[in-house]
């Protein structure tokens, strides 16, 4: 069988072939990966969609309000959120799973929905606005097929920049064309480690295809390995299976997500470095000019959050239903909190523009 380009994913349950097993699970017991699997790994969505703050414990409504106290509802703050960005330019970016589309047991199924969609474009006619996911940057232009937008795949790794943008002439941007044919410019950092990455994905579906419900997928600039439907019990194994092809390529380093395990290369770039590389691409050098306003749910939001509190003073704004420590300043419970959240941006500069 052919295996899928880059976007597309593999699922493993479906292969029973014989292979050869994993390491030894000491491995990954004692270099940390299972409790990192843990606690990357939030409860299930029935804990977190359970709805009112008022079904949870005293104990566990105590934590829930110091929580909120140290992170604010976004949506609470939202005329602060307005009153600091006057005399500025808002800049929106935006996480795709969790934030624009629930998460879901099967990724191939995480679509964004015709309300969040219809507030995405209503904000973009008033801000640049960016969306940067681990997912592919065609997977992520083809959920959301706004043409509006700027997309960063890979984790930042794949930019997609208007041909106009000529900011970085040192090679590091290529031409190209976008899906309706219009000439554009990529800036992809990690470039060649485009033939590893394909033999990593092939390893790694080779190595889980026993796994049930394990699901490899490729990323072009990284593969993830999601275990969100493999039995708890087995959690070492995928573990291991990912250990072990690591092994042989020690310019790859493997990262966690949510219920989710990401190979990547070992270069320095991350959501937080895409983040820098687009304001200064729409030419905000000066951070005084600027507010930049960043949401997203995951772990690997923390590196654009961490960059919004440093030099451009803007606001990282994390999804979350369950306190956890995080570099954003605001959060919002979910995906509808984000919508309401967009929507209201969108519906106060109508009104300045009147």
């Amino acid at each position: 069988m052919r295996f899928q380009e880059a976007g597309l994913s593999f699922s493993t349950s479906v292969l029973m072939i014989p292979r050869k097993k994993p390491g030894r699970l000491d491995d990954v017991r004692s270099n940390g990966w299972l409790d990192a699997m843990k606690s990357s790994s939030p409860p299930s969505r029935k804990v977190q969609k359970g709805a009112d703050v008022e079904d949870f414990s005293d104990d566990a409504k105590g934590v829930y309000s110091s929580w909120m106290f140290k992170y604010p509802s976004a949506l609470n703050s939202f005329q602060k959120i307005i009153s600091h960005a006057k005399n500025k330019k808002i800049v929106i970016f935006l996480d795709y799973d969790g934030t624009l589309s629930p998460i879901v047991d099967d990724p191939d199924r995480a679509f964004i929905s015709a309300d969040m969609l219809s507030a995405v474009r209503d904000v973009a006619k008033h801000f640049p606005t960016a969306i940067i996911s681990g997912r592919s940057r065609d997977k992520v232009y083809q959920l959301v097929g706004l043409t509006e937008l700027y997309y960063a795949g890979s984790h930042g790794m794949d930019i997609m920049l208007p041909i106009r943008n000529e900011l970085y002439t040192n090679g590091s941007l290529i031409k190209s064309t976008d899906q309706q044919g219009k000439e554009v410019n990529l800036f992809q950092p990690a470039r060649e480690f485009l033939p590893m990455i394909d033999e990593v994905f092939r390893a790694l579906v080779d190595k889980t295809k026993e796994v049930k419900g394990a699901k490899v997928e490729h990323h072009k600039f990284c593969a993830s390995i999601h275990y969100r439907n493999v039995d708890e019990n087995s959690w070492p194994i995928v573990a291991q299976c990912v250990h072990d092809v690591l092994k042989e390529y020690p310019r790859l380093r493997q990262t966690h997500g949510r219920k989710v395990l990401e190979v990547r290369p070992v270069i320095e770039w991350d959501k937080g470095k895409a983040v820098e590389f687009l304001l200064e691409s729409l030419g905000f050098r000066n951070s005084h000019d600027v507010l930049p306003i960043y949401i997203g749910d995951d772990r690997t939001d923390e590196d654009a959050f961490k960059v919004l509190r440093g030099r451009y003073e803007g606001y990282g704004i994390l999804v979350s239903a369950i306190p956890k420590e995080s570099n954003a300043i605001f959060s919002l419970r979910d995906t509808s909190e984000v919508k309401e959240f967009l929507v209201s941006l969108a519906k106060t500069m109508a009104k300045q523009e009147i």
